[in-house]
């Protein structure tokens, strides 16, 4: 598939070209995480001022799982209680935290007119898989369980993330449906991985290997899995699962200069074969990682709006 960069995404891109970023396959898991925590001042808008921003902690089998709720100005109330999104970062299962997705999900709060719970799950190699998927399923759970106490309407609760925390969400929904989890109301899918298999044509694309590039997600992969057999458990590669029907709701969005791509793509499909309502948004132009860059790239915010519009669209 041909891919051409929006000019604002390729001057993003030569910009971080020029200025001699370093590869994360080159550095050791804690000097990623700190890379990645300070780029954020060159790509994040300026936050949004909501009615509260507030820390959680969450009690899990290990201890507590940090977490952030986002309380818009103007929710969509009912009876009192707000529709909410439980968001997990991306960042590879090794990198991100709360406050590299602060800006956001803050977004995300006000364009939703909706609740958002950022979850700060453990991140590999410290925390192998299943960590990071134990904790997502852990989060959604007490959340729900505590619904009425955060201000949220259970019946409305969603769950979402970007690239890693596309998986999450997505391998969460699964759970859930399975009885591991609560009923939820949609998932939004930001240029989910979907398949360790990573044998879809995207992922060998020269044209694809924009930042997240070909040697870095194995980097990743390498960091987060145990070994060749997570590859084809459905908590690592959600593509894997038996079934995708009965799944809630779905929003998947893609890029074009994007590894991700293809896999994105194939899972909405086979959404679609299951009966699962689906809306695809797709950014030809831009690569993997965009949506938090809304300082430098105005798709990033239309990204973050029509979200908040098909959020609102689950009431």
């Amino acid at each position: 598939m041909p891919v051409v960069l929006d000019p604002d995404a390729a001057a993003v891109y030569k910009a971080f070209q020029e200025a001699g970023r370093p590869a994360y396959e080159t550095l050791t898991a804690p000097e990623a995480r700190d890379y990645y925590s300070q780029a954020r001042f060159a790509t994040n808008p300026e936050p949004l001022e909501l009615a509260r921003v507030a820390p959680l902690s969450i009690p899990a089998s290990h201890g507590v799982i940090p977490a952030r709720i986002y309380v818009p100005k103007e929710p969509r109330l009912k009876n009192g209680l707000a529709p909410a999104l439980v968001f997990f970062h991306g960042g590879g299962w090794v990198i991100g935290d709360l406050d590299s997705h602060d800006v956001v999900c803050r977004q995300l709060a006000d364009a939703g007119a909706l609740i958002v719970i950022s979850v700060d799950y453990r991140l590999a190699p410290e925390h192998k898989f299943p960590a990071a998927t134990d904790d997502a399923i852990a989060a959604t759970k007490w959340v729900a369980a505590n619904a009425r106490e955060l201000g949220i309407d259970a019946s409305r609760l969603s769950i979402g993330g970007d690239s890693a925390g596309g998986n999450l969400a997505a391998v969460t929904a699964l759970a859930a449906r399975d009885g591991n989890g609560p009923k939820i109301a949609g998932q939004v899918l930001i240029y989910p991985a979907v398949d360790f298999a990573m044998t879809h044509g995207s992922h060998s694309e020269p044209e694809t290997s924009v930042l997240l590039t070909h040697s870095v997600i194995l980097w990743f992969r390498d960091h987060y899995l145990n070994g060749t057999a997570d590859i084809h458990d459905w908590r690592a590669s959600p593509a894997r699962a038996t079934t995708l029907v009965g799944l809630p709701p779905a929003y998947v969005l893609t890029a074009g200069a994007d590894p991700l791509r293809d896999e994105g793509d194939e899972y909405a499909a086979r959404l679609k074969q299951a009966g699962v309502p689906v809306t695809t948004k797709h950014f030809p132009g831009q690569f993997h990682g965009f949506f938090t860059m809304g300082k430098l790239l105005r798709e990033a915010n239309v990204a973050v709006s029509d979200i908040g519009a098909w959020l609102k669209g689950l009431d």
